[in-house]
């Protein structure tokens, strides 16, 4: 059971105690995020995460490092298109120090120049090995051609050019008008005692930033093709469509229909283009939303050869699985889903994370009977009306590999009903 504190200056704590555990995960969640940053400024939110730990007014970057691992615990953070985290992970006992950090390095970052400068470099590295990486870069070119011209579509990572010449002034600037208590969560999960954790918090956050901006960019869909011919051994391929944001009625009924598309390896794709054909050694789909759009898509890594059989079966799958989907498929689909959801309830950090992310989004915390309950009304029907829906829109394709055989986007478009 959760309880939640709302503080003066509207920042929410939320706490979820869990019984035999002798840990805590704890952490502080943005409302921020790729999506509030401007073309000249692509990447400057996943900067300012690194740079937070850098260095404060009282501690360098190993200090800050050595106060959380020489107590045993694990300190990180990501970015991400809406929101920006920063978290620890540590024995109860040691919580003070998770709280000291977190809140020490919103607060009190200093932004070194010098600091700065070597983060450069090692950003543009992070960028490099990803650019190495066509089975994860295939992702970011397909967001660019789905959402063209707009934060949505542009990586996380940023440019090379603009990482290289972005200032001290304006990693801070975007923090100092970003970050915003109202627009923050600090949640914390595992042995934890609610009304001490927020006083402790209450002490601690004295001067967090105030940012005033919010003028994040509604997203629009528009679809596209990213079409890169290399010297691979594998075509690296994501197709796929606009899918559903977080408050879409169906959003469960496509999770069920990713699920039973491509969720495993009883699942149609695998079934029948790995296991009957071998076409792929891996091929997948997925659902991901986001508070005003989502992508429904499929990846794959196919040969140069295989590839001609593979588009023309892909969209046979697409277009025949709403008219042929079983009981038996949306039980499997419902039964993954629920079990996915308890046994994330069986780690502090997932239900840390997961509190947090609810409050940013849906503005409470769901109960898990709730979702339980959602996950049961999916129907068959439910089901076939959205997989219907979802593959009849426009697709966005991006492809990376040798590509002589690969059709092009408006032939493969033609295929799908």
């Amino acid at each position: 059971m959760q309880k939640i504190t709302k503080l003066e200056n509207g920042l929410r704590v939320v706490t979820q105690n869990m019984p035999g555990l002798e840990t805590v995960s704890m952490g502080i969640w943005n409302f921020v995020g790729g999506r509030d940053e401007t073309k000249d400024m692509n990447g400057v939110a996943h900067l300012l995460e690194h740079m937070a730990f850098k260095g404060t007014k009282t501690k360098n970057a190993l200090q800050i490092a050595e106060t959380i691992e020489n107590v045993g615990g694990d300190i990180n953070a990501y970015t991400s298109k809406e929101i920006t985290a920063y978290y620890v992970k540590l024995l109860a006992d040691h919580l003070n120090f998770g709280i000291d950090i977190l809140t020490d390095i919103l607060q009190n970052s200093t932004f070194a120049e010098d600091e700065l400068n070597r983060e450069r470099g090692v950003i543009i590295q992070e960028i490099g090995m990803y650019l190495d990486t066509p089975d994860d870069m295939i992702f970011d070119y397909w967001q660019e051609k789905a959402y063209p011209d707009q934060p949505m579509g542009r990586s996380i990572l940023g440019k090379t050019e603009i990482i290289k010449n972005i200032s001290r002034d304006e990693v801070k600037g975007f923090m100092t008008r970003h970050y915003n208590p109202k627009k923050m969560i600090i949640s914390a999960a595992g042995k934890i005692n609610h009304e001490e954790f927020v006083e402790l918090i209450k002490k601690a956050c004295t001067n967090l930033p105030n940012g005033k901006e919010n003028n994040r960019e509604k997203a629009m869909y528009k679809s596209g093709e990213y079409r890169e011919d290399k010297k691979l051994e594998q075509i690296h391929l994501m197709m796929g469509f606009e899918g559903l944001d977080y408050h879409d009625e169906d959003f469960y009924s496509l999770l069920v229909y990713s699920s039973l598309l491509g969720g495993g390896m009883s699942s149609r794709l695998f079934q029948e283009i790995r296991e009957k054909r071998g076409l792929v050694y891996g091929i997948s789909s997925f659902s991901s939303s986001y508070t005003d759009t989502g992508i429904f898509g499929v990846y794959c890594g196919t040969g140069e050869n295989q590839i001609k059989e593979l588009i023309p079966v892909l969209c046979d799958e697409l277009n025949n699985s709403p008219k042929s989907i079983s009981q038996n498929e949306i039980n499997r689909g419902k039964a993954q889903l629920k079990s996915s959801l308890m046994m994330g309830r069986e780690s502090a950090f997932r239900r840390c994370e997961s509190a947090a992310r609810q409050l940013l989004v849906f503005d409470r915390v769901i109960e898990p009977s709730e979702t339980l309950k959602k996950i049961d009304k999916v129907s068959k029907e439910s089901v076939e009306n959205i997989a219907n829906k979802i593959v009849q829109g426009p697709i966005t394709i991006s492809s990376i590999g040798p590509l002589t055989n690969l059709e092009k986007i408006e032939q493969i478009q033609s295929r799908i009903s």
